[in-house]
């Protein structure tokens, strides 16, 4: 079966648009790994939310043995037109992760969705953060002035909003080094917030685009510690994203039907060891979830992340937060905690 789209004029114009910024971003990716001389060509996966009836997306993956060490461009699109209990309307959302092979090229995340509830109220969700294994106070000034530029009286608040959620209080540090959020907006102009969400995404995708093709232009081989420094952000990455980050949590605890898309987010590897230095420093019961996390991987070092064992990380998260429910608490949030869960329950 197809996937089926929800009747809402407001989903569809959401669907044309983050439909097009991820043809754009796949594009730019494409054409940097193929100037290159590297595989180029990213490979779509489809899913489907009960078996289409409730709609689903397709994400465009990273060929392997080219530039990326993972790289996923993620459309989806959930629907609930035919459920009357529940109260979202539909949820149309773009969530973007690459990680660079090349240790001195920063990884960047982005995230533009639309949710409208049967109400008919309706916000947006927007992020883009730079994240580098080894910062480069140059590419943090140029991403930062292009979303200065972009969200204008807007920039403010996205910043502090941004550095509030991806802050990690166990290593008293952020996950990247530059960060913009808007949780739940929307204002009066609906045109104006529709217009701002695109300026983002393709000023974003731009940028990162130019921020990426410098970086490999004439790059020298890494060094053992260029690596290996590389390897240690990959495992703060992963830590973070399982134990703090609210949208990867609240995907996973709606359905089990797109675990391998949610955590495209994940590189390649990992250092085992150093995950578990970080667990004393946890509050329980997240010390809990990350003992758990580590029993999901080898003991190599550089660990795996493989689709096998992104399954079991999935749902070894779905089964801490079903024991834990209060542990939801101690995730990340901006200025408001979005209902994302709950959106989906019936009432």
């Amino acid at each position: 079966m197809d996937r089926t789209k929800p009747a809402s004029a407001g989903a569809a114009r959401a669907e044309t648009l983050l439909t097009k910024l991820q043809t754009r971003f796949v594009g730019k990716l494409e054409a940097i790994a193929k100037s290159n001389r590297l595989p180029a060509s990213f490979t779509p996966v489809e899913w489907l939310r009960d078996e289409g009836v409730h709609g689903g997306g397709v994400r465009y993956v990273a060929p392997v043995d080219s530039i990326f060490d993972r790289a996923s461009v993620n459309y989806s699109q959930v629907h609930y037109d035919d459920c009357s209990e529940k109260p979202l309307g539909s949820a149309t959302a773009l969530s973007t992760i690459i990680h660079p092979a090349y240790p001195l090229a920063p990884s960047i995340h982005m995230h533009i969705s639309w949710t409208e509830m049967k109400s008919g109220d309706g916000y947006w969700r927007i992020m883009a953060d730079l994240n580098p294994a080894i910062p480069d106070k140059e590419d943090q000034k140029r991403f930062e002035l292009c979303l200065q530029d972009i969200a204008g009286r807007y920039y403010e608040e996205g910043k502090i909003q941004g550095e509030r959620y991806f802050f990690i209080p166990a290593l008293n540090r952020h996950r990247g080094i530059a960060h913009f959020y808007l949780e739940s907006f929307h204002t009066e102009d609906e045109s104006a917030d529709i217009a701002l969400a695109k300026t983002l995404g393709e000023r974003v995708i731009d940028c990162y685009a130019e921020i990426l093709r410098v970086k490999l232009e004439d790059c020298q081989p890494p060094s053992a510690q260029e690596i290996q420094q590389q390897l240690a952000y990959h495992t703060l990455y992963f830590f973070q994203v399982l134990t703090l980050d609210r949208g990867t949590t609240s995907g996973l605890m709606v359905h089990d039907q797109n675990d391998i898309g949610i955590m495209g987010s994940l590189p390649s590897h990992v250092d085992p060891a150093l995950l578990k230095s970080w667990q004393e420093k946890l509050p329980e019961p997240q010390d809990q979830l990350l003992e758990a996390l580590l029993g999901c991987l080898s003991q190599d070092s550089p660990c795996p992340i493989d689709e096998v064992t992104k399954k079991k990380v999935a749902d070894t998260v779905r089964t801490h937060y079903r024991r834990h429910p209060d542990a939801i608490k101690l995730q990340a949030s901006g200025n408001t905690v979005p209902t994302t869960v709950d959106n989906h329950i019936k009432k």
